[in-house]
């Protein structure tokens, strides 16, 4: 039984409640550490911060690229999981992607923090960029397609094409101190109306 099969076999099981509560914790923990330390920050820190001990990190993810990924495909998820929640929840469909984009630009704000290790030559990570558009492109192509329905945004936006460039315009965050790329994308986001 080769390494990845180990992982399919003991993420097929079904987990004990607390184990998916610990699990939970110690993603949102990691993604937070990562955020503002980089990956390479001590796994005590994740430890402490999600309250469990650090051979529970090592129980649920034996390597540090297993947890990387782990983190990353979490925040894809649940992204994925907001544009639905977010057409029934928000009053139009505008607002909707509006809120979506918002999501997206704290997810690759966070992902910033990851970016050294997603970008290094570990070909365990390679699968990532395919999960990532696999999953998120759909979801935001509904989005812009209910609120295209709706008579609320241009009919030829192409989601990859804004995702690309939100990514853009977050990667120089922190470059300067004038620069304010949530800004920005708001202002990207208010150029999406269909114009009247």
């Amino acid at each position: 039984m080769n390494h990845g099969d180990r992982r399919t076999t003991r993420e097929a099981r079904p987990q004990r409640a607390d184990a998916q509560r610990n699990q939970e914790a110690l993603l949102a923990a990691a993604t937070s550490v990562f955020a503002a330390s980089g990956v390479e920050a001590p796994l005590r820190e994740i430890a402490a911060e999600a309250g469990i001990g650090t051979a529970t990190i090592y129980r649920h993810f034996p390597t540090r690229a297993d947890l990387i990924i782990a983190v990353y495909r979490h925040q894809v998820e649940e992204l994925a999981d907001a544009g639905t929640t977010l057409l029934d929840e928000c009053a139009t469909p505008y607002l909707a992607v509006a809120q979506w984009i918002d999501r997206f630009v704290d997810f690759v704000a966070t992902k910033q923090g990851m970016a050294a290790a997603l970008q290094s030559d570990d070909s365990c990570y390679d699968p990532l960029h395919d999960y990532f558009v696999d999953r998120l492109v759909p979801v935001f192509t509904d989005l812009l397609e209910a609120a295209a329905r709706a008579g609320e945004v241009r009919v030829d936006l192409d989601a990859y094409e804004l995702m690309r460039g939100i990514g853009g315009v977050c990667a120089a965050a922190g470059t300067h101190r004038n620069y304010d790329a949530r800004r920005l994308v708001e202002l990207l986001v208010a150029g999406l109306r269909q114009p009247q």
